[in-house]
Parts: structure tokens; C-alpha cells; sequence
């Protein structure tokens, strides 16, 4: 275990952010100065839960953020304050509802079965003028602008500096574009155990915003940020191996057309876990109103949305829902920039073990191209058209609640039922000008 205080003197530190992420996808955090770091390791740093985005009262006791010492990054922008994910805890007892004990408790129950879960992301985002009205860059106009070679040098001071911390902090990033929508970006780094994923998507997403603003832009992850251009997916690609995460136990010859496009039998029940859950999935992987303009768009300016909208599987086709792009591993196409980076590692397990207990179908693979000849699938379900409809798919799917927790599930279907209820109340420009006259 890192020593905090010893990681501080030998690394120049002055201050820690003692961090945590809300239900909301909310990052939380105090600034500790390294003096009093020793006492913060050991009790955690307190906070009152009900001023964040978790479900508690005023009445409930300090909520204490402990440290994961093994967590710590230096801020290679400010390296006199370092970064350390924390575990919530109240009066001595794992804080059920949150977040990234949600993701450990799953890591946990996959480890019982002898398994190890490893993930990737693929995290898109937009940088914005300050306002976060319009895209920054008044030359990015191309009508197919992804992999743009102009336009992504003239912002390649950010996404240089950007990757440049990635590689300082050993994460192996190893491409960098410009994507299908005007002033959009991906980056991609190697996939490593679902934790440590979640942990460095957390990080990535607050660096991004950070080294933005540095270059007076404003950074969003915002599922759909631009009317008519492609949304900010966050594509997760998904293998599980062994618990010494040598042997990839999705690998392999299962049979038929699992089989085919080179997964193992567990694969395809994993697989068939993510199918049968997907409509309760979207409540987490698209977990916002604006989500739903992502995933439900209208063809977009460059031809594509690259979201899907129906419950389907294929091969290397990114039409669908699930794409399997080579032996051993898939790719879930259906979450959002919004998705709470623990929350989205948390629900792929709980899904895909489900899966796995009951030995799921994932049911026929369809190769066409969805989004010329998607009307020809007739039997396969369609993804939620807003949150209130995922929340009510969430809802309903006891055996996904029961895996991802009891406390947890009732805490976020709470909370997402009251943003609807916030949503729908506000009164909009467009129903102005629409029935004011009705």
C-alpha cells in the first residue's frame, strides 16, 4: 500500500484532492494539504452526502471519503497536488449506494467465479468556445470531418498535452482523432481491469476539462452537445479472463454463430447478459435526458449518428448495439459520454454475470446494416426512447437491481425519477413558440 505521507515528501506534493464520484457522475473532492494527509489515509476525509448528488438527508452522519492509497496520480499539470480515488464509508459500514463501491462489490462477486473482468473506453468529447455554445474552432466545417488531419492539428496543443500525461502516467495511449462530428475528439488508451478503467476514466474526464480550460476552451461530455452532429458515445470494449488474467475466457470456439466470430460459450452467455438487460442497461449507460437525443437521433451531417436504437448483435458492424470485432472480446456501442465511470463498469458485470448464472441466449446475430435495413429486424426490442422509459425498464428488471444491490438500485431510480420530474417541469423555448397560440 502507498504511504500518502511518503508519496507526498518524495514527490514534491503540497496538496491531495481526496476524490469521490456521485450517483450523478459527480466528481467530489476536498483539497487536503499533505501535512494532514496520515490522519485522512486512515479515517477518510468527511463530507455531508445529502450536498451531493447521493440519497441521504441532512440528518444523516458524516460520510467519510477514504483513500484508495494505490489510486494517487500526480496532476501533470500542477504536480504540486495529486489526485486519489476514495471509498465512501458511514459509521464504519461501505456506503452501498456509491458509486465506485457498487463497481468493487461486482469486481468482487466476479471473482468468486474465478473471473477477472477487463474493459476499455473509447471517451469522445467536444471542445467548446468558454461559453459552451459552439464548437471553438470556426474552420471545422467539413461535411465528413472525422480523422480531419487540419482539424485535428489546430487543436493538437490539447490533445498533445493531453496524451503526453497519459503516456507520463503509463496508461499506454495509443491513438488520438478527430471524430465524426465538428469540433469533436477520442482518445484511446490500453484496457486494463475493470477498476483501474473506471478510476483513469474518472481522472481522464476531469484532466480533459482541466487542460481545456488551461487553452480557454471548455471541454463537454455531453451526450448530444450540438444539434444535427454525431453525439459523444463512450464505446466500452469488454473480455473476461481468468482470476490471473492470463487465459481470456471469452476466447474460443463456442459454437454456431458465437462461435463464428470467435467467442467462447461464457462469452456468449455474457454476451446473452448484456442482451437481455439492455433496455434496464440504458438507465445507466445513458443516464441523462439529453442522452436519448443521442441514441434516437435522425440521421446526423456526416450520414450516421453511430448510435443504435434496437437490441441487436453482430459481427465487425458498427450499426448495432454490440459489435464483436475479433476473437475474444466485444464492444457495448450503446453508452454516453454522461455514463458515471463506475456505474457503467458496475452494470456491464452485473449484466454479464447474470448472463453467465443463467446461461443467457444472446438470440440471432444480425450483419446487415442497421440503419439502412434496421426496419427488416421485427423481434428484436427497442432501446428506451427517453429516461423516464429506462428508468421504468430499470425499474422492472429485479434480477439486474439484485445484482447491481438493493440500496443502490432504489437510491438511483429515486434520484433519476426526481431529474425527470425536474425536466419536465421546467418550462421550455420551444413550447413557447410551438402552442403559445394554441
Amino acid at each position: 500500500m502507498t504511504d500518502l505521507t511518503a508519496f507526498a515528501r518524495d514527490k514534491g506534493v503540497k496538496y491531495f484532492m481526496i476524490s469521490f464520484t456521485d450517483l450523478f457522475g459527480g466528481q467530489r473532492a476536498k483539497l487536503v494539504p499533505a501535512q494532514a494527509i496520515a490522519e485522512m489515509q486512515e479515517d477518510g476525509a468527511g463530507f455531508a452526502g445529502f450536498a451531493t448528488w447521493l440519497d441521504m438527508t441532512p440528518a444523516h452522519p458524516d460520510m467519510l471519503a477514504v483513500p484508495d492509497p494505490d489510486t494517487v496520480i500526480q496532476l501533470p499539470w500542477k504536480p504540486e497536488v495529486a489526485w486519489v480515488a476514495a471509498n465512501c464509508v458511514m459509521e464504519d459500514q461501505e456506503v452501498a449506494q456509491a458509486p465506485r463501491n457498487v463497481l468493487r462489490a461486482l469486481v468482487a462477486e466476479a471473482a468468486k467465479e474465478g473471473l477477472r473482468v477487463k474493459t476499455g473506453i473509447e471517451a469522445e468529447f467536444f471542445l467548446l468556445t468558454p461559453e459552451g455554445t459552439e464548437i471553438s474552432d470556426p474552420a471545422d466545417t467539413a461535411a465528413k470531418p472525422c480523422y480531419d488531419q487540419q482539424a485535428v492539428m489546430r487543436r493538437y496543443d490539447v490533445i498533445a498535452e493531453i496524451c503526453d500525461y497519459m503516456l507520463e502516467l503509463g496508461w499506454g495511449p495509443y491513438q488520438n482523432d478527430h471524430e465524426d462530428a465538428n469540433g469533436q475528439f477520442e482518445m484511446n488508451w490500453e484496457f486494463a481491469d475493470a477498476l483501474v478503467t473506471a478510476d483513469r476514466h474518472s481522472f481522464f474526464k476531469f484532466m480533459v476539462k482541466s487542460v481545456a480550460e488551461k487553452h480557454g476552451l471548455r471541454a463537454t461530455f455531453m451526450p448530444k452537445p450540438i444539434e444535427g452532429l454525431t453525439g459523444n458515445g463512450c464505446h466500452a470494449h469488454i473480455s473476461v479472463w481468468d482470476t490471473s488474467g492470463t487465459t481470456n475466457a471469452f476466447a474460443g470456439d463456442g459454437g454456431g454463430q458465437i462461435g463464428e466470430v470467435g467467442l467462447s460459450e461464457q462469452g456468449g452467455y455474457f454476451l446473452g447478459g448484456i442482451m437481455k438487460h439492455a433496455e434496464a442497461l440504458a438507465a445507466i449507460t445513458n443516464p441523462t435526458v439529453n442522452s436519448y437525443k443521442r441514441i434516437n437521433a435522425p440521421r446526423t451531417l456526416s450520414g450516421a449518428t453511430w448510435a443504435p436504437n434496437t437490441v441487436t448483435w453482430t459481427g465487425n458492424n458498427r450499426t448495432h448495439m454490440v459489435r464483436v470485432p475479433g476473437p475474444g472480446r466485444f464492444e457495448l456501442r450503446l453508452p454516453d459520454g454522461a455514463a458515471n465511470p463506475y456505474l457503467l463498469q458496475a452494470v456491464i458485470i452485473a449484466a454479464g454475470l447474470s448472463g453467465l448464472r443463467s446461461k443467457a441466449d444472446p438470440g440471432p446475430r444480425h450483419d446487415i446494416d442497421m440503419y439502412a435495413e434496421g426496419h427488416m429486424v421485427t423481434d428484436a426490442p427497442k432501446l428506451p426512447l427517453n429516461l423516464l422509459d429506462a428508468i421504468r425498464a430499470m425499474d422492472a428488471d429485479t434480477e439486474l437491481k439484485a445484482m447491481l444491490g438493493a440500496e443502490f438500485s432504489t437510491a438511483y431510480a429515486k434520484m433519476k425519477r426526481q431529474e425527470w420530474d425536474s425536466f419536465v417541469s421546467h418550462f421550455s423555448h420551444w413550447e413557447r413558440e410551438h402552442t403559445l397560440d394554441i
